[in-house]
């Protein structure tokens, strides 16, 4: 495999990723070692933006399916992803690598409004830019935050670091003859309904030709090799 050609990528980070070894919360040891992976891919001259799910703290569609109303249940998952995206960019700064927050819901106090150019002007500067609160609404997750955010910023692809290494015809946890693919088309993955991210992510990445790449975030040092055209993943594209 070539090594990819990207100046800058959006890396979304499921907030499971955060807990390591817990059920629940925030684990500073494992937030450590992910801030190094981001660190040391950006040091071979990457662009790189960042958004951090919720799931580690409170996830908004759990919530409503216990009888919580969607949009507050997805509000409060909002504030999740903030305290996940403060947490990464304390591990970030104290490894050196300038970093900054930008919220889809105001909160001054703590981090910046999401505003384009100015998030743009931080990539140029050499700051990595997390994007927290999703979009700023309900019923969107944080793939969808993720998928707008790379079409915003003109990223080159989209990593998504979860804990599986790519995208398979079913689950691998559960099947132990599951497939996985290397490519993938935007448009299989939509019509087979495969969990790579929900379909309005799907959707706006094939419309902007974002590609997709899946991979394991748990393999310390998968994304360097990610980014120097090895390692294990599935890349979803127009091309497929």
């Amino acid at each position: 495999m070539s090594k990819p050609d990207y100046k800058r990528i959006l890396l979304k980070l499921s907030g499971e990723a955060l807990m390591g070894d817990q059920a629940f919360g925030i684990d500073p040891d494992t937030v450590a070692r992910m801030a190094e992976e981001v660190k040391a891919a950006k040091d071979t001259g990457l662009e790189i933006c960042l958004v951090i799910g919720g799931g580690n703290i409170f996830r908004g569609m759990a919530g409503a399916a216990k009888g919580m109303d969607r949009a507050q249940a997805d509000y409060m998952g909002m504030l999740a992803t903030i305290m996940n995206a403060l947490a990464m960019q304390n591990a970030l700064e104290q490894l050196g690598v300038p970093t900054r927050v930008q919220s889809a819901i105001e909160m001054d106090k703590v981090c910046e409004p999401v505003i384009r150019r100015r998030a743009a002007r931080h990539l140029e500067k050499g700051r990595i830019v997390i994007f927290a609160a999703g979009v700023g609404a309900p019923y969107f997750t944080t793939d969808s935050g993720a998928a707008l955010r790379a079409a915003e910023m003109n990223c080159d692809a989209l990593l998504k670091g979860t804990s599986v290494d790519g995208v398979y015809n079913a689950d691998p946890k559960q099947d132990v003859g599951a497939i996985r693919y290397d490519t993938l088309s935007f448009d299989k993955v939509l019509q087979d309904n495969l969990k790579v991210m929900d379909a309005s992510a799907v959707a706006l990445c094939r419309d902007n030709d974002i590609p997709i790449v899946v991979f394991s975030i748990r393999e310390q040092g998968n994304l360097a090799q990610i980014l120097s055209g090895g390692g294990i993943s599935t890349t979803v594209s127009n091309q497929g």
